[in-house]
């Protein structure tokens, strides 16, 4: 796989994704989404890969935010249709994938950055990374769906003044609100996002895609995660994997998942 805008490496069953445009600080523009879009729809249907890693080339930036040359000259029809093929394309898709995608903030994560950090399954940063959403700075709001997904992971409050203000908050602040689950030295955050990689690797693939659903769920309209969640358990009895974990903790072994 060869792109334009990124670098793929594939080892122990983690796909490590980087963006790779160190002289934007790794803005995204339209290139870059359809790079991560199409890449990560092949690594969907890898086998060989179980965890997706979502990274930033250099020490500076995850993604510093949008690549605004492309846009400043839309339309609203024009601007409405950016943010919808946008979010189809890459950050919902993100979000729904069935194989785990973590977000390895190395640097600033601004605007679209901080967006794509969001619709990871959940994100690690390094001690240096700052992040936040500051479209109003150029008369706009949050358009890859920063205004959902903020307020699901710090609170409507916190999502509010950040938004409104839009201010950038540290790494540890982002620790302290719920938007990073970890803060590790950037050196490494790398080696740190792999060990707990690899603790997800030994777990059933089909019940971690499952869970992803139920908890999904739980965030859109007109979706009940409890009735989602019933449905999503049921249908792990009907795997190999749930027949393999069972009788593995009967025979007191280590289980071997293989995803069916």
């Amino acid at each position: 796989m060869n792109y334009e805008n990124i670098l793929i490496s594939i080892q122990e069953k983690i796909a490590t994704i980087t963006i790779n445009r160190p002289t934007k600080l790794n803005a995204l523009n339209k290139a870059t989404i359809s790079d991560l879009s199409n890449a990560i729809q092949l690594l969907a249907k890898n086998d060989e890969v179980r965890v997706i890693v979502l990274t930033g080339s250099g020490e500076k930036a995850f993604v510093a935010g949008a690549d605004i040359s492309e846009f400043a000259n839309y339309t609203v029809v024009e601007g409405a249709q950016l943010a919808a093929e946008g979010q189809e394309s890459l950050f919902d898709f993100i979000e729904n994938l069935k194989k785990p995608v973590i977000a390895a903030v190395n640097g600033f994560a601004l605007g679209g950055g901080l967006e794509l950090a969001m619709s990871c399954h959940f994100r690690i940063a390094s001690d240096n990374a700052k992040m936040g959403l500051p479209e109003v700075t150029l008369g706009l709001i949050p358009g890859y769906g920063g205004t959902q997904r903020l307020p699901q992971l710090v609170g409507k409050g916190r999502a509010m003044e950040m938004i409104m203000t839009a201010a950038m908050i540290t790494a540890e602040e982002a620790k302290h609100y719920g938007l990073v689950n970890h803060v590790v030295p950037q050196e490494e955050l790398l080696s740190f996002t792999n060990v707990i990689a690899q603790k997800i690797i030994k777990n059933a693939p089909f019940a971690i895609g499952k869970a992803i659903k139920a908890i999904n769920a739980n965030f859109k309209d007109g979706k009940n995660g409890f009735d989602t969640e019933i449905k999503s358990f049921g249908e792990c009895f009907g795997t190999q994997d749930f027949k393999e974990g069972t009788t593995a903790f009967l025979e007191k072994r280590k289980a071997e998942f293989t995803g069916k």
